[in-house]
């Protein structure tokens, strides 16, 4: 990362389009249409791991994610593939900046029921697909 302000790294660009800013979370929706898919970025200067955040920011990020995965259920729903179970992982095994992913899962999903990293090629979303999924996130979101 380096620097004095907080910035995404630049990883997350090409996978990724950013959705807006909760409180303490910049949001971004992974863009492969095979699931509903939110990565949720702490804004902080060199964070690594989720013992870096201080105990209120731990607690904020746990509530961010909860409303992270409404979303992920809302873009499910709004894209026809209601979501059964949500998935919640930080990784950073490729990308370090400390990240949260929220990926909505359904029996019979492409990678069911093993992890979706590292399972297939992303499908990007076409236009109006992808229209829907951030509409519905913002929305639930309320960015």
């Amino acid at each position: 990362m380096g620097g004095t302000a907080f910035a995404p790294d630049p990883a997350f660009e090409a996978g990724s389009i950013a959705l807006g800013e909760l409180p303490l979370c910049h949001v971004r929706l992974q863009i492969d249409a095979r699931w509903p898919w939110l990565i949720l970025i702490p804004r902080g200067v060199g964070l690594r791991e989720i013992e870096d955040l201080s105990a209120a920011d731990r607690a904020r990020l746990i509530e961010e994610s909860v409303l992270a995965g409404q979303a992920v259920r809302a873009i499910g729903a709004a894209l026809g593939r209601p979501v059964e179970k949500l998935n919640l992982g930080a990784l950073g095994n490729v990308t370090a900046q400390l990240h949260v992913h929220l990926v909505g899962r359904w029996a019979g999903d492409s990678a069911w029921p093993g992890p979706v990293w590292g399972v297939g090629t992303a499908e990007t979303y076409g236009a109006e697909a992808l229209e829907t999924a951030v509409g519905a996130a913002r929305k639930a979101l309320n960015l």
